[in-house]
This record gives C-alpha cells, sequence and structure tokens, in this order.
C-alpha cells in the first residue's frame, strides 16, 4: 500500500507524494542546546528516525535528505554562558556532544544535514532581506519584525483565530509593533551577548527565522515534510511558514506538516520550565536504549504518551519476548527476506507503530511454532521487520546478559546449571536456595521447557 501521513495542515491523510522520488526531504526542529535532552525531547527524535528510515526503505539510502537543526543561538543559551563565564560554544558544544550520545544510545541514526544557526547567519540576514523587500517585514527601533498581515493565510497552520493567536503569541507586547501578532525576526543583542553584523545593525536573529533559513539553505523550499512536537505548531511552525512563503512569494513551503503529541509526566506535559523532566542523559545509564526507544514508540506518535516506570517495565519485557523467540531458535538460520507485507502496512498507514510491534509479535510466536524452510522464512522477517525501525540488531543472549562481566556471567551460569540439576532431582529446597542467591545478584531467571534462560533486571 502507498505510504499515507497526517497532514496538520490539511488535517488529513494523505498519500505522500515527494516533490522528487529521487530527492526526498525532511526537515525536524532539532535542539536547543543549553541542558541536557528530556525524555520528552527524544521523543519526536526517534518518531521522524522512524519515518526517516521508511523513508530510505521506500525511496533509497541516498534518495532521502534528512535535516534537523541545531538551535545555538537563545537567551538560556547566553545566560548559561555568563554564569560560567565562558564563550557559547563552550556550552553549546557540551550539550551537543551529549545529545549526540544520548540520541545515539536510543539507535538514531544521524541526520543527513545538521545545521546550526550560528552558521547560518549569512542566508538568515538575506531571508530577512527579502521579507523587507516584499514589505512582508519592517524596521523599527533596531528591531525587523515580520508583518503578518502581509500573509492573508497566517493562522491557517494552527487553525487559530487571530485573537488567540495574538493571547496565545510568545512574542513581546512592544509599541513599535505595527500589529500585536507580528514577530521579531532581528534585535539588537544585550550587552556581553553574542551579536553579528546586518543591514538593519548589530544583533542577533528571533527564533522562527533561523529555521526557515536553515531550511532554505541545506533542502532548499518548499520541502516534502516539516516535522516536530505539537507544542511547535504555533507559534514557530505558524510563523515559519508565513516568513518562508513571503520571502520568495511561494505556493507552499513544506508539503506534508507531521507533529507528534506531548509526552506526559503525570497529568502534565513534560518540561524543563515545569522541572518535572526525566534526562535521557541519565537514564540511558539505567535502562537499554533499545528499551526507550521501544516506549517511545509503544503509543502512536500523534497521541499523547504517559511516561511512567511501568511503561519502561513494559518494554523491557516486550523485548524480551522478541529476544526470547530468537535465543530459542538460534539454531535456525534466517532466510535473508525483508519485512512482513503486514508490518510494512502498518508503518505505512501514517507510521502506526502499535500494530507494527503487535505484528513483530505475532511473527515471534510463529517463529516458535514454524519447521523447516517455514521458520527460516518466519526469522528472517521478524529480523528483517525489526531491525528497520531499529530493533533486534544486537545478539540475543548478549540483550539479557548486558551488563555482566566474564566472571559474573560464568557465576549466574553455573548457579543456573545447578538449579536446573536440583530441579530435575526434585530438590526443591535446593532449587529455591539458588533461585534467592540469583534473585540477590539482581538476576531474573525465566523458565522454559528445555530449561532456562536469565537476564540481568533493570533499576529503573
Amino acid at each position: 500500500m502507498p505510504l499515507r501521513l497526517y497532514d496538520t495542515l490539511t488535517r488529513q491523510k494523505r498519500v505522500f507524494v515527494p516533490v522528487n522520488p529521487e530527492r526526498v526531504t525532511m526537515y525536524v526542529c532539532g535542539p536547543t542546546v543549553y541542558n541536557f535532552a528530556h525524555i520528552g525531547n527524544a521523543r519526536p527524535v526517534v518518531v521522524f528516525d522512524t519515518l526517516f528510515r521508511l523513508l530510505r526503505r521506500i525511496y533509497g539510502e541516498s534518495q532521502v535528505l534528512y535535516a534537523a537543526n541545531v538551535t545555538d543561538v537563545d537567551d538560556k543559551i547566553n545566560q548559561k554562558a555568563a554564569e560560567e563565564g565562558v564563550p557559547i560554544n563552550v556550552i553549546t558544544t557540551r550539550y551537543l556532544d551529549a545529545y549526540h550520545a544520548d540520541m545515539s544510545q536510543l539507535g538514531a541514526l544521524r541526520p543527513t544535514f545538521e545545521p546550526r544557526a550560528t552558521g547560518t547567519m549569512d542566508a538568515i540576514v538575506a531571508m530577512i532581506g527579502r521579507l523587507v523587500r516584499n514589505n512582508a517585514a519592517y524596521q523599527a527601533e533596531g528591531h525587523v519584525l515580520f508583518n503578518t498581515q502581509a500573509y492573508a493565510d497566517y493562522g491557517k497552520l494552527s487553525g487559530r483565530t487571530l485573537d488567540d493567536m495574538i493571547a496565545g503569541a510568545r512574542v513581546e507586547v512592544a509599541p513599535y509593533k505595527q500589529h500585536p501578532a507580528d514577530f521579531v525576526l532581528w534585535k539588537p543583542s544585550k550587552p556581553g551577548e553574542p551579536e553579528w553584523p546586518s543591514p538593519f545593525g548589530p544583533g542577533r536573529p528571533g527564533w522562527h527565522i533561523e529555521c526557515s533559513a536553515m531550511i532554505d539553505e541545506t533542502l532548499g523550499l518548499p520541502i516534502d515534510i516539516h516535522g516536530g512536537g505539537n507544542d511547535l505548531i504555533f507559534p514557530h511552525h505558524e510563523n515559519e511558514m508565513a516568513q518562508g512563503i513571503c520571502a520568495d512569494h511561494a505556493d507552499a513551503y513544506a508539503n506534508y506538516w507531521m507533529h507528534n503529541g506531548f509526552l506526559n509526566f503525570g497529568t502534565e506535559k513534560m518540561s524543563k520550565s515545569l522541572g518535572n523532566v526525566v534526562l535521557a542523559h541519565d537514564l540511558v545509564t539505567k535502562v537499554p536504549g533499545e528499551a526507550i526507544r521501544w516506549a517511545l514508540l509503544s503509543a502512536h506518535y500523534r497521541q499523547p504518551l504517559a511516561w511512567t516506570d511501568d511503561l519502561l517495565d513494559q518494554a523491557v519485557k516486550a523485548l524480551d519476548k522478541l529476544y526470547g523467540a530468537l535465543l530459542r531458535t538460534e539454531d535456525t538460520p534466517a532466510t535473508h527476506v525483508g519485512p512482513s507485507v503486514a508490518f510494512l502496512e502498518a508503518l505505512e498507514d501514517d507510521l502506526n507503530t502499535p500494530r507494527a510491534f503487535a505484528e513483530l509479535h505475532a511473527l515471534a510466536g510463529r517463529l516458535e511454532l514454524a519447521t523447516g524452510a517455514e521458520k527460516s522464512a518466519i526469522k528472517g522477517e521478524l529480523i528483517a521487520s525489526g531491525r528497520l525501525i531499529g530493533f533486534l540488531a544486537g545478539d540475543a543472549q548478549a540483550w539479557f546478559h548486558r551488563g555482566t562481566d566474564a566472571a559474573l556471567t560464568s557465576r549466574i551460569d553455573g548457579l543456573i546449571a545447578e538449579r536446573i540439576a536440583a530441579r530435575n532431582a526434585k530438590d526443591w529446597a535446593n532449587a529455591d536456595r539458588i533461585r534467592a542467591e540469583l534473585t540477590a545478584l539482581n538476576v531474573e531467571v525465566m523458565d522454559n521447557p528445555t530449561g532456562a534462560t536469565w537476564r540481568i533486571k533493570e533499576k529503573v
């Protein structure tokens, strides 16, 4: 079936048709690097990494260009740099390196392009100049502002009325604005803040113009897909679309707009400003990144996701089942086939990962019941399906024995063998004693008809 994606702009699923099948373009708003990323920041990374992988399967790896920006000009970055008495690039390099390491643990591929705002200043200034020449922007008291009245469709993406947009806009209410909804494209830097030269005076860009310029410079406008979290629909993406279209009098900015739902902690959206965050940087030291990725994809990407320890526990157990099936069939060679048809159909239906996960479990169940060539084919489908979206790439036994060295592994294997012998001899007291010793080692024993396997339990 053809790939269908839900488009925020038209509010419907649409068959995906790229402008050029030999050059499919996708842009996703990336991190602002002033601190470690929390797990809510990781949700769009994992969601759009999954789409990136699927697009590369459909169109070819070299045909899909994926850009995710880095915001390295920001008030919070400036504040942290001032507090530490260092240049802003010291702060941004530190947290970008950590971001890359943490997202890699979650199985996210590096985007094709990773433009930075500080490296795109010429393009930013040039785009602002085009907006001014097109009467879509104006200068006032050292600022350059976008004239929202110049774009008749302003509000179309978010579906908000003008009054709602004015009330909800995270923009400064200032007397030099021609209209309350107008937003800053360029502004003077405060004393001690970094600044760049421009025809409008020295200063730095507003947030929204950075993304439009980075997209134009790396991918060219219009692009096929623009992604990000629901919280970016307004004002960020609304403003991006308005300025991008007005800068070049284009008919479109992005042909498909995709937004993932919030990740909630309790009853509230996870947010650094609210202080209710779980840092991905900390979590990857306690839980396998593969399990975190599974948890992030366990709900449909457009739905909210409640983040709990139980969700992570369920993710680990789900992967235990899949790796367990592979471990119990380790003597069966896998036929080199592609993902199953049902699995692909689930993904091609607007990235329906819950349905895709159900198909992985169905394949695992069929694998252990099949025989001969069918068993090899099913195993091949299971592995290919999982690996397509970032799972089952590791060794099955290593999955269960993670976090143990050779000495501890040998000790556990010996205890398991002793317990099996005790059970076979119906020496239940000794079997229970050995199991208690294994439990003290944080080992979970998983009995099966042919013996037992084991895993180290996570401490979330």
